[in-house]
C-alpha cells in the first residue's frame, strides 16, 4: 500500500446508520473478497458478470484492488430490504475495509461473532477520525477501548439504549471536538477525565440518568461552544467556573435538581445566545448582567426565583424568547418588555404587581396571567417612537393572556382584533370600551357584567317581541330548508328522515327544524357563557350536548357583529364553503341558522381544541409525539390538496394557521374556519384585499392582492414547521434563502419539550416534512410545490433516505434539496 493510499485511509470516516456494523479485518485475497460479495446475495446476479468487483455499485477499492469502502448511500440492490441477512456477508474477508455505511437497509439476522453492538475491537482502528453510531438500537455499555482512538475528532453515540457509566479513558481523546451521548440510559457521574479534553467544542449528555454535581473542572473546557446537560439528575450549584467558557453560545441545564442561584460569573459568557435553566430549584434573583449578553432565548421557568425582573431586560435587542413563568418574581413589568420583533414572553404564575406598561414592544405572544396586576388596561403601543406608536398593536400581538389578575376599568379598542385573548377572572366593570368585547371573553369578572355585553339594550316590549319573533323566524327558515332538501331527497332518505328522533341535530336542515332549534337553546341555556369554550374574531364557540347524547360545537356570531357587513359576509361565506365540500380532514358542518337576529353554525365537536392551544399548553404538548405531529401535517396537506385540486372551481382557504387546525380526542386533525375562503375563478383576476393572520400570510400579498393556491402553500409551510418546532418559526423564516449558509442542525430546531426521535421512521418523516416545508416557504410563488405534490410526497413518508445521520443533518443540507 502506498503512502498516498495510507493517508487517504487516515481521513476515512466510519459511519454506521440503522443496523449497520463494522468489519474487523483478517487477511484475505481480493478473490476472497469478490467471493464473499457474491455469496452474500446482496447484489443482483447481473453484477456477477462484471469481473472486477471494484466496479460494483457501493464498492470502493484501493490501488491494490482491495475493498476499503462498502457504502450504500442510496439503495442500489433492487431487493426488498427484509430479504438481506447480516450474517450472509463474511466480514473477515475484507482486511482493508475502512467504511461500512448501510443506512436504512433494515438488515435482519444475527450479529456475526466478529462484531458486537459496540465491539472492543473498534479500539484497533487507530486512524479513525469520526465514529457515528447514532440513532440505532445499540445496547450494552461504551467499550473502554474507544479511548485508544487517539485521532478521533467526533464521537456520536446518541439515541441508542446504551447503559452503564461513561468510561474514564475517553479523556485520552485529546483531539476530540464533539462528544454526543444524548438520549441513552447512561448513569453515574461525569468522569473528571473528560475535563481534560481541551479541544472539545460540543458536549451533549442530555436525556440520560447522569447524577452528581457539575464539578468546577468544567471551566477547563475553554473551547466549548455548546453544553447540554438537560434531563438528568444533576444537583447542587452551577459552578462559577462556567464563566470561563467565553466561546459558549448555548447552555442547557433544564430538568435537573440544581438548587443554587445563577452565578454572577455568567456575565463573562460574552458569546451566549441561548440559556435554558428551567425546571430546577434555582433560587435568588435574576442577575441584571445577563441582559448585557447577546441572548436570544432565556428560559428560567419553574424555579424559585425572587425579586424584580431587571429593567435591563428591555434593552436586549436580540432577546425574542423569554420564559420566566412559575417563579416568585415581584414588582413591575419593564416598559417596553423586550425590543425584539415578534417576541414570545411568558411571565405567568408569579407575584408581579403594578399596572400593565403602555409600551410592550414588538411582542407577539404575551402571558402575564396569575399575577397581582392592577389598574386599567392601557391603549398598548409598541414603542414611544411616534411612527411605531401609530402601528395597530393587533398586527403584532397575536396572543394576550391577562387572566387571574386584579385588573379593572375599561378596555382599549385596539385589543379588539387580537387573535387569542383571555381577560377572565379580573375586576372589570361596565364601560364604553366594552362595546367591542363579548361577555364570553370576560368570564369571572363582576356579576353585573352581562348587562355590559355588546348586545343593544331594548325596551321591555322590544325584548318580548324578540323572544317571540326570533325562534319563530329561525324555525320558518329551517323548515324552508327542510322542505327544499326533502323535495330533492330519495325515498331512502325520506325513510331515514322519518326515523330521526328528537334532538338529532345532525339533520337540522332536513327534518323538524323547530325541535332542533329548541334543543340548541336548551343545551346551551340560551347560549349562556358557562357553555362557552372559546371566543374568536367574530363569534363565540359553545359546547352543547343534545338529548340524543351527541356533543356538538356551536359557533354563534356576536349580536353586535351580526350587523357588521364584513363579519356577516364572512359568516355566510363559511356556510357556503362547508355545504359544498366534504373531506375527512375538513371540519364537518352539521347545520346552521342564518337570520338577522340569529346566526350560528353547528360543527362536529373537536375535544382537544386548536393545534395552537395544544402546542402552547405544557400539560398537553407531551402527548404530541413525532408520529402524531407528522400525521397532523399530513391531514392538513390532504385537506388543502382536496380544496385546490378536487374542487371545481378550486377553493383557497386564505387563513391557514395553527389556530384553525382542530384536534379530536385522538389528536386527529381537521382544517376549520372557512370564513375567509374563496373560490378561484380562472376567468378573473382573483384580486382581493389582504386578509389572513400576521405571520402566516405569503410575502407576495404585501405587493399584490392576487390570491392563488400558492398563498395557502406558504401558510401550510409555516404551520408544518410550527408543529415540529412547537413555536412559530419566525426567526428561521427570516433567515431563509439569504446568502449565508444555514448551519443550524435539524435536531436543534425541534420542540425541546419532548425527546428527540428514536425510530428511523420518525427521523425520516421529520427530515421529509422540514424539506417540504422549506420548499413551501420559497419567496417565489411559482417555485413552491402544489398541495397535491406535497400530499403525495408525504404519503411516501418513512421511505425517503436521510442525507446523513439524523443528528448531523443541517438546515443547509435540506435547503440544498429545495434550491
Amino acid at each position: 500500500m502506498t503512502k498516498y493510499t495510507f493517508d487517504l485511509l487516515k481521513v476515512a470516516v466510519l459511519t454506521l446508520c440503522a443496523t449497520s456494523y463494522v468489519l474487523f479485518p483478517a487477511m484475505a485475497s481480493t478473490n476472497e473478497e469478490r467471493y464473499s460479495l457474491v455469496k452474500s446475495g446482496w447484489w443482483r446476479s447481473d453484477y456477477q458478470k462484471i469481473s472486477n468487483h471494484c466496479n460494483w455499485t457501493a464498492i470502493t477499492c484501493n490501488e491494490a484492488g482491495s475493498v476499503i469502502d462498502i457504502a450504500a448511500h442510496y439503495w442500489p440492490f433492487n431487493l426488498p430490504p427484509s430479504s438481506l441477512k447480516l450474517q450472509n456477508l463474511n466480514f473477515t474477508a475484507f482486511p482493508n475495509l475502512v467504511t461500512l455505511y448501510l443506512p436504512r437497509m433494515q438488515l435482519t439476522g444475527i450479529i456475526p461473532p466478529e462484531i458486537g453492538p459496540i465491539p472492543q475491537q473498534l479500539g484497533n482502528l487507530r486512524d479513525l477520525q469520526e465514529l457515528h453510531l447514532s440513532n440505532n438500537l445499540i445496547n450494552g455499555t461504551i467499550p473502554s477501548s474507544l479511548g485508544r482512538l487517539g485521532n478521533l475528532t467526533a464521537l456520536s453515540l446518541a439515541s441508542n439504549q446504551i447503559e452503564g457509566h461513561i468510561p474514564q479513558n475517553l479523556g485520552n481523546l485529546k483531539t476530540l471536538r464533539k462528544l454526543s451521548l444524548s438520549n441513552n440510559k447512561l448513569s453515574g457521574s461525569i468522569p473528571l477525565t473528560l475535563y481534560q479534553l481541551g479541544n472539545l467544542s460540543y458536549l451533549y449528555l442530555d436525556s440520560n440518568q447522569i447524577e452528581g454535581q457539575i464539578p468546577p473542572e468544567i471551566g477547563s473546557l475553554e473551547a466549548l461552544e455548546v453544553l447540554n446537560l438537560s434531563s438528568n439528575s444533576f444537583f447542587g450549584p452551577i459552578p462559577s467556573q462556567v464563566g470561563a467558557l467565553i466561546f459558549l453560545y448555548e447552555l442547557y441545564i433544564e430538568f435537573n435538581q440544581i438548587n443554587s442561584s445563577i452565578p454572577s460569573e455568567f456575565q463573562n459568557l460574552v458569546s451566549l445566545t441561548t440559556l435554558y435553566l428551567s425546571h430546577n430549584k434555582i433560587s435568588g434573583v435574576i442577575p441584571s448582567e445577563l441582559f448585557k449578553l447577546p441572548l436570544s432565548s432565556l428560559h428560567l421557568s419553574t424555579n424559585q426565583l425572587v425579586g424584580h425582573i431587571p429593567f435591563e431586560m428591555r434593552n436586549s435587542i436580540k432577546l425574542c424568547d423569554v420564559d420566566l413563568s412559575n417563579n416568585k418574581l415581584e414588582g413591575f413589568i419593564p416598559s417596553p418588555i423586550v425590543n425584539c420583533f415578534l417576541a414570545r414572553v411568558n411571565l405567568s404564575n408569579n407575584k408581579l404587581s403594578g399596572s400593565i406598561p403602555v409600551q410592550i414592544g414588538f411582542v407577539n405572544i404575551l402571558d402575564v396571567s396569575h399575577n397581582f396586576l392592577s389598574g386599567e388596561v392601557p391603549s398598548l403601543v409598541v414603542s414611544d417612537n411616534a411612527s411605531w406608536s401609530l402601528l395597530d398593536i393587533s398586527l403584532i400581538l397575536s396572543s394576550l393572556d391577562l387572566s387571574y389578575n386584579h385588573l379593572s376599568g375599561g378596555l382599549p379598542i385596539n385589543l379588539e382584533n387580537v387573535l387569542h385573548i383571555n381577560l377572565s377572572f379580573n375586576f372589570f366593570k361596565c364601560s364604553k370600551g366594552f362595546k367591542v368585547f363579548h361577555k364570553e371573553s370576560l368570564i369571572g369578572n363582576t356579576p353585573n357584567f352581562p348587562s355590559c355585553s355588546s348586545q343593544v339594550q331594548k325596551p321591555n316590549k322590544a325584548k318580548h317581541l324578540i323572544v317571540i319573533i326570533l325562534p319563530v323566524t329561525c324555525i320558518l327558515l329551517i323548515i324552508c330548508l327542510f322542505i327544499l332538501y326533502f323535495t330533492l331527497s330519495t325515498n331512502k332518505t325520506k325513510i331515514e328522515q322519518r326515523q330521526a328522533k328528537n334532538g338529532d341535530l345532525f339533520c337540522i336542515w332536513n327534518y323538524d327544524g323547530r325541535i332542533a332549534f329548541q334543543d340548541i337553546i336548551e343545551a346551551t341555556n340560551n347560549f349562556d357563557f358557562q357553555y362557552c369554550i372559546g371566543t374568536g374574531a367574530y363569534g363565540s364557540v359553545y359546547r352543547a350536548q343534545l338529548p340524543s347524547g351527541k356533543v356538538v360545537a356551536l359557533k354563534k356570531l356576536h349580536q353586535s357583529e351580526s350587523q357588521n357587513i364584513s363579519f356577516n359576509e364572512s359568516f355566510r361565506n363559511e356556510v357556503k364553503m362547508l355545504t359544498e365540500i366534504r373531506h375527512r380532514n375538513i371540519v364537518k358542518l352539521h347545520g346552521f341558522c342564518l337570520h338577522n337576529q340569529c346566526k350560528f353554525l353547528v360543527y362536529e365537536y373537536m375535544e382537544r381544541g386548536s393545534l395552537f392551544h395544544v402546542l402552547n399548553n405544557i400539560k398537553e404538548v407531551g402527548e404530541l409525539n413525532w408520529s402524531k405531529r407528522v400525521n397532523i401535517i399530513k391531514a392538513m396537506a390532504n385537506a388543502l390538496s382536496y380544496m385546490h385540486h378536487d374542487c371545481i372551481p378550486p377553493i383557497v382557504h386564505r387563513d391557514v394557521t395553527s389556530s384553525n387546525v382542530l384536534l379530536n380526542s385522538q389528536l386527529d386533525a381537521v382544517v376549520s374556519d372557512f370564513g375567509l375562503a374563496r373560490f378561484i375563478d380562472p376567468d378573473s383576476s382573483n384580486q382581493t384585499f389582504q386578509v389572513g393572520t400576521y405571520g402566516y400570510v405569503a410575502p407576495e400579498l404585501a405587493y399584490s392582492w392576487t390570491v392563488t393556491e400558492k398563498c395557502d402553500v406558504y401558510s401550510f409551510g409555516v404551520v408544518a414547521l410550527e408543529t415540529l418546532m412547537g413555536r412559530h418559526p419566525r426567526e428561521l423564516i427570516s433567515s431563509l434563502f439569504d446568502t449565508s449558509p444555514q448551519n443550524m442542525l435539524l435536531k436543534d430546531l425541534l420542540d425541546s419539550r419532548i425527546r428527540l426521535p428514536h425510530s428511523q421512521k420518525d427521523a425520516q418523516d421529520i427530515a421529509l416534512v422540514v424539506t417540504i416545508a422549506l420548499a413551501c416557504l420559497h419567496s417565489k410563488p411559482n417555485s413552491r410545490p402544489s398541495m397535491l405534490q406535497v400530499s403525495q410526497q408525504l404519503s411516501s413518508s418513512g421511505q425517503s433516505p436521510l442525507p446523513s445521520s439524523f443528528f448531523e443533518i443541517s438546515i443547509h443540507q435540506l435547503m440544498a434539496q429545495v434550491l
